[in-house]
């Protein structure tokens, strides 16, 4: 008691003592009444009931609650290269292991301590053999990296912790200050009940030990929320960085298209439209596979709608070529037709460029033809490269084309129940599916089977188009990385620029500012 006799006026005190005296002398009155009564009984069940639905609504409410913040979580981004698994494992061993009482949200300094903390883990994945892997990251990128976490924190505080935007520092404050006192004032309380009423008293502490048990574990809940949740963002953003994805322009990538995009805008729309298209950048769609496969008979039946010159493609190609594909459902893309893998035009450079920067990867298979090792090979040499590439590999789908051509050759009364249908055509056609998924060491929901045999296309317009359309934000995540990754090569040239420049200037004004000084 003496802390609270230092902090309260002795005056004040009598003062307050004296304005109180009739509502403690009716509590103590009532008490009594009750303590004499035949009603006491009731009264004690029904003060017991009470405190039970109390605690019941209270812990639903922390529960609902609960739900909410994990609703918030911060999950990793599904087109991040495969070695970022490993680093985002580590930021979530590190969140988890995280403990209110080690993280005093009161001191100033604890969110910097955990986020360089944060950044060093996510460091030392990427520089393993590194003394002092933080070093690695550059000044301007990490003060981004804290101040886009910070600002993802902020929105989830505001939308997800009741009353947080009337929540002021200066309240916090109070509330530290006071709670010292107002935990004393109660205790009195607590014992003077317990001394004039006994029962009652000892169901109020009942109450009051499960109250404070489930507000202290909803206070510890949202303490340990906050840190977790703070530290998947630094690791989300420092990943995203270390993924070649956090340029510091916070302009959309997608939002023009690049470099490479526009020549081949240009080439794909000849004179009818300008190769500075200010659109945003297209989707990129590969079409690879041998000759007589049937590629350019693919392209143009995905052409349907097009808006472009050109409807009908020759019977060889002789490079890489551009078509622009403008369908509705499907964002605009530019539709690449290689050379056969197995012509003399075929360059496995060209295709492993143009792999690389693909959205979504279309690759032809005849299924009247079982010499598919080359196939295999080349998909493998560019499965190889990818993984070790900082993009995640681009969707792929296996085009089973030539499906008429299987046996019984003489039938062809489409359409066929290519997942359960007992005829002899639609067995074979899925026959030749398993094996071409078995030969290509993909999985059979990515084999669509197609016939493009003039007059008989068959499964483009359902079939592959209902696969594509399923690959869509897969493509667009694509689209994504590769637009930050560009935009990445080119902010670091520019800023090299714009730094010698500014470089420069300094040194032509040298002699000025020496001859001033």
């Amino acid at each position: 008691m003496k802390p609270l006799l230092q902090r309260l006026n002795l005056l004040h005190g009598i003062a307050l003592a004296l304005i109180l005296s009739p509502l403690a002398v009716i509590l103590a009155l009532g008490m009594w009444w009750l303590w004499q009564s035949e009603v006491r009984w009731i009264w004690l069940v029904a003060m017991a009931v009470l405190v039970a639905a109390g605690y019941g609504l209270q812990a639903v409410l922390v529960r609902r609650n609960r739900q909410l913040l994990d609703d918030a979580a911060t999950d990793p981004d599904p087109s991040w290269p495969q070695t970022a698994d490993a680093a985002w494992a580590a930021v979530g061993e590190l969140a988890e292991s995280l403990q209110p009482a080690d993280w005093p949200l009161g001191d100033s300094s604890t969110l910097l301590k955990l986020g360089r903390r944060t950044l060093e883990i996510v460091a030392h994945q990427y520089h393993p053999h590194t003394e002092r892997p933080l070093l690695e990251l550059t000044l301007p990128h990490t003060l981004l990296i804290i101040e886009r976490a910070s600002r993802d924190l902020r929105k989830d505080i505001s939308e997800h912790v009741p009353f947080s935007h009337r929540l002021t520092i200066g309240a916090m404050n109070r509330a530290r200050n006071w709670s010292s006192v107002a935990e004393q004032v109660t205790d009195v309380y607590r014992a003077g009940r317990l001394v004039i009423n006994p029962i009652d008293g000892l169901l109020g502490e009942i109450r009051h030990q499960l109250l404070d048990r489930s507000t202290g574990k909803a206070r510890t809940g949202l303490h340990q929320w906050l840190l977790r949740v703070y530290v998947r963002k630094v690791g989300f953003y420092a990943i995203d960085l270390y993924s070649g994805r956090l340029p510091l322009d916070d302009s959309d990538p997608v939002a023009r298209p690049t470099a490479a995009s526009q020549a081949d805008l240009g080439k794909a729309e000849g004179a009818a439209r300008s190769a500075a298209d200010t659109r945003t950048e297209p989707l990129r769609i590969l079409v690879a596979g041998k000759r007589n496969a049937g590629k350019s008979s693919l392209i143009n039946a995905l052409f349907g709608k097009l808006i472009s010159p050109t409807d009908v493609l020759g019977d060889t190609t002789r490079a890489v070529s551009p078509h622009l594909l403008e369908r509705d459902g499907l964002t605009r893309a530019l539709v690449f037709d290689s050379p056969g893998s197995d012509s003399a035009l075929f360059d496995p450079e060209a295709l492993e460029t143009a792999a690389q920067a693909a959205d979504l990867m279309l690759w032809v298979c005849a299924v009247n033809r079982p010499d598919r090792q080359a196939d295999r090979a080349l998909l493998d040499r560019l499965r190889a490269l990818q993984a070790a590439s900082t993009r995640r590999p681009p969707s792929l789908l296996v085009v089973a084309s030539h499906i008429d051509q299987l046996r019984p050759i003489q039938e062809w009364q489409p359409p066929y129940d290519l997942d359960g249908g007992d005829s002899p055509k639609a067995v074979n056609i899925r026959a030749a599916c398993e094996a071409v998924a078995d030969d290509l060491g993909v999985t059979l929901e990515q084999v669509i089977p197609v016939c493009l045999a003039p007059e008989r296309v068959y499964n483009v317009a359902d079939g592959l188009w209902a696969a594509m359309l399923a690959q869509h934000d897969t493509m667009l995540r694509s689209r994504l990385v590769r637009c930050l990754e560009t935009r990445r090569r080119e902010e670091d040239w520019g800023l090299v620029w714009q730094q010698l420049r500014s470089a420069g200037r300094l040194l032509r004004s040298l002699p000025e500012r020496l001859k001033s000084s």
